[in-house]
């Protein structure tokens, strides 16, 4: 007799609205055939996850496999997705040595995505600092998720500073794609001179990054960008607001009939300046961590539905680089990819929230705005077979079980408490990661085009 399911999972189902107690959910071929409660179904494989959450697969809308070692990078960055849950990651298009403004480029990343991920992988395209504009249906056509833009320049070929002609030029185009369009938002001028004060004055202590990079030259971008947004019909998403006063602009502008968002990075939730004195390099990112008061403003932010989901800015910089006494030669960005789970389920879970706000907003909502659901971040019929198994308790996270390179096995939450841990997961009903062992080969992620253009989510 051949039996109705090739897997059938047993578990507390996290869904957006509610969980479902001793649930299962069956899995025929890649997708989720069958969801319910009560006795098993026949299949030819039972995970007993009793006792545990099972989520959708994670969806990372915003980490960067490529910036530190280039696409090589991938293979480490989505090892450590897998085993952190994670089962679909948004990658930016910021790579070593040259970032994705065309669409050869596009397929040729995606082309190496096929030889080396472990999970799937969606991709940003973004544009040159100048003439780049051409490009961007093409990368649309190539089945980018998003587009990504600065106004504050890294580096004039890797991550350049759009200048405003050029922005409303791209903006024009990219509200053609019906895409959204995410900014890196820091006032490239004020954050100049700041930091030149600074070194000038001999302070470049930990918390002069702070200094340096005040919420003024946040929401100075935020209003640039948003203006442009209302000009050109462009969806317009904040990439990363640190602040909450960034999820209110947004809100401003979407009441005056603009398509305007913003994401809040899991570190914006917990983290302050406090922690960067503490960490130094290794707490160094941008936008930097605010105040305490500042973490709270973001949790009510969240909590009115103003933030349009959650996600990491996974940045895995070799060691060395988050090392010394000068912040400014530090370089910016965490490791947040395999702590994302238990980090989210921990501080819902000391504030007393519902774990259904992590099936929302780090699943759900990051899949429909970057065009992939329900085929990601659903547990529905029909969609892919993504999960993450929490088992929860008392753990403390250890940076030495990070799945990545050797000099990527750093993070800013070493050491720190968390409620749970990841147990299992699962990427189109094979089992990735086993709690101790990631069980994916390179090659087993696939790129996962955008599947509709659905417009403006609000």
């Amino acid at each position: 007799m051949q039996l109705p399911y090739d897997r059938v999972l047993r578990g507390d189902l996290v869904l957006p609205e509610a969980v479902l107690p001793d649930g299962y959910v069956a899995v025929r071929g890649e997708t989720i055939a069958a969801i319910g409660q009560g006795e098993l179904p026949p299949a030819k494989q039972v995970d007993d996850f009793s006792g545990r959450l099972i989520l959708p697969g994670l969806v990372d809308g915003h980490m960067h496999t490529a910036s530190a070692i280039g696409w090589p990078g991938i293979e480490g960055a989505t090892a450590t997705a897998a085993a952190g849950g994670v089962t679909t990651v948004c990658d930016m298009p910021y790579d070593v040595p040259r970032a994705v403004t065309s669409a050869d480029i596009f397929r040729e990343k995606v082309e190496v995505v096929h030889q080396l991920a472990h999970v799937d992988v969606a991709l940003y395209g973004t544009i040159t600092k100048t003439g780049g504009v051409d490009a961007i249906a093409g990368l649309a056509e190539a089945g980018a998720s998003a587009f990504k833009l600065s106004t504050y320049e890294y580096d004039a070929v890797r991550f350049p500073r759009i200048d405003h002609p050029t922005m409303v030029a791209a903006f024009r185009e990219i509200a053609r794609t019906g895409l959204m369009v995410a900014v890196h938002n820091e006032d490239q001028e004020l954050v100049e001179r700041l930091t030149a004060e600074a070194k000038a004055s001999g302070r470049v202590d930990p918390i002069m990054h702070a200094r340096t990079r005040p919420p003024l030259a946040e929401t100075m971008a935020d209003l640039e960008i948003f203006e442009i947004g209302m000009e050109t019909g462009a969806h317009v998403h904040i990439a990363h607001s640190s602040l909450a006063r960034g999820f209110d602009i947004a809100e401003s502008f979407r009441r005056m009939g603009g398509k305007a968002t913003g994401e809040a990075c899991i570190q914006y939730l917990c983290m302050t300046e406090e922690d960067l004195v503490r960490l130094k390099g290794f707490g160094k990112c941008n936008p930097p961590f605010r105040t305490a008061e500042e973490v709270e403003r973001m949790w009510a932010a969240l909590a009115a539905g103003k933030i349009a989901y959650i996600s990491t800015d996974h940045a895995p910089w070799q060691r060395d680089k988050k090392l010394g006494d000068d912040i400014f030669a530090c370089g910016a960005g965490l490791t947040g990819m395999q702590s994302f789970a238990p980090l989210m389920y921990t501080l819902l879970a000391e504030r007393g929230m519902p774990v259904t706000v992590m099936a929302q907003l780090c699943a759900e909502r990051t899949a429909r705005f970057h065009g992939l659901y329900p085929k990601k971040g659903a547990i529905r019929i029909g969609s892919d077979a993504d999960f993450a198994v929490l088992e929860r308790g008392d753990f403390v996270f250890d940076e030495a079980t990070i799945q990545d390179r050797p000099d990527a096995r750093w993070s800013p939450y070493h050491g720190r408490a968390m409620k749970a841990r990841v147990a299992a997961a699962f990427l189109r009903g094979a089992q990735i990661w086993d709690g101790g062992e990631v069980r994916a080969k390179p090659g087993q992620g696939r790129f996962v085009p955008r599947q509709h253009r659905e417009g403006f989510l609000g």
